[in-house]
């Protein structure tokens, strides 16, 4: 799109804004609203809306200098307003050391189906002994609730018609922006995630439909996403610092190191590639000082192979798809990735990669249309020039 022009809901985003001073006057007295609960004399403490959910207090706004140290502490964040009033809940897990130290975020559950980056953070979390700990460490779980509800990997929004936002394009988001999902995340960074973060990891899986190897995605000029990024035991990163909107480039922007985890597939439990991430996260909580102990296994553990850009194989036909690769392989220019076959059983495509590299991802539906991502394989472009012939995944060109 041009920059020129103004889509509909930049247009919205737009009139909101310049709107939504002339709204708070309006509504400066409104009881319940946000203006009476959090007076701009607190705009920094945590801010109890006085409810409780299953035991948990409910926060607006969190600064995890306000907890007790030497104990985890279990809160709901009050996000968004569904269509109905209500508000969705998200849930927060606070480990306070006795000491100081940094502060670290662990986030999951910004797509919905992605349940194996759900229990890494869970199990890191019940791993950390505060009274022995240095520093902070907020596990924030289920980010995208209605996501997560749903198990599927965007936010249903009803603001015009039925529609599905992905919301790891979203951020840092807009407190006033013209979907639910901008909304919540403005919510979340502004006053629950950049206030108490000095480093932050993101956790995802690979998306339903689309088998992953354990791989990370960062930008490695940055010393400290290096740093962590070579404490983990996985075998693949794509040094990149991949899409505008995903929240660990959000993190970045604001000075906060941050990049992504892929732990495997989505809608599972993996519990082999789940203990690979927790090795590697507890690995960074020592290196920085947060906990002690040994050391476990490293990138250099696992010969990691870094990767500057993706390469795409995309579907040209319809038909059922029979991969001659497997996942982690190393394959060559030119090299027969898999077949396509129509309900004859005739071959309808052959698919070829055109660059040497790692194969890195893969689609586990058997049946594809045209269009689709078939396979994604990790290769490394000097001083990342494209090579003659050979176009890289662009979300853009080749939408999920």
């Amino acid at each position: 799109m041009s920059r020129n022009k103004i889509d509909r809901r930049d247009f919205m985003s737009s009139s909101i804004a310049a709107g939504s001073s002339v709204l708070l006057a309006g509504e400066a007295g409104a009881a319940g609203s946000e203006k009476n609960v959090e007076p701009p004399s607190s705009e920094t403490a945590t801010a109890y809306t006085g409810e409780t959910i299953q035991g948990k207090k409910v926060v607006s706004r969190l600064n995890v200098d306000d907890l007790e140290v030497g104990q985890k502490h279990f809160l709901y964040f009050r996000g968004v307003e569904m269509s109905g009033g209500q508000h969705w809940y998200v849930s927060v897990v606070v480990a306070k050391g006795g000491r100081s130290g940094k502060r670290f975020t662990l986030t999951s559950g910004v797509h919905g189906d992605e349940m194996s980056s759900i229990r890494t953070v869970q199990t890191v979390m019940d791993r950390l002994d505060p009274t022995q700990m240095s520093g902070t460490v907020m596990a924030v779980l289920d980010i995208a609730r209605p996501a997560v509800e749903g198990m599927q990997r965007r936010w249903p929004n009803s603001g015009r018609g039925a529609d599905l936002i992905d919301m790891n394009r979203e951020w840092p988001g807009d407190e006033n922006g013209a979907s639910a999902t901008s909304r919540h995340a403005g919510l979340l960074f502004n006053r629950l995630l950049k206030p108490n973060s000095d480093l932050a990891i993101d956790f995802h899986t690979g998306t339903t439909g689309l088998e992953v190897a354990a791989f990370l995605i960062g930008d490695r000029r940055l010393p400290d996403v290096k740093t962590m990024a070579e404490l983990y035991p996985v075998g693949l990163m794509w040094d990149d610092p991949a899409y505008p909107g995903v929240l660990h480039n959000a993190f970045v922007d604001v000075g906060i190191p941050c990049f992504t985890p892929e732990v495997g597939a989505a809608r599972v439990l993996d519990r082999d590639m789940i203990a690979l991430f927790v090795e590697g996260t507890l690995n960074i909580l020592k290196h920085y000082g947060v906990i002690s102990g040994p050391m476990g296994r490293t990138a250099n553990d696992a010969s990691m192979y870094i990767g500057n850009a993706a390469f795409p194989i995309i579907a040209t036909h319809g038909g059922l798809v029979e991969f001659h690769a497997k996942l982690d392989d190393d394959v060559k220019a030119g090299q027969k990735i898999a077949v396509q076959r129509n309900m004859f059983g005739e071959i309808v495509a052959e698919y070829t990669t055109a660059v040497g590299g790692k194969l890195a991802a893969y689609r586990t539906d058997a049946s594809s249309d045209p269009g689709n991502v078939l396979a994604f394989i990790l290769f490394s472009q000097p001083n990342s020039v494209p090579q003659d012939g050979v176009h890289p995944y662009s979300e853009k060109s080749y939408p999920e």
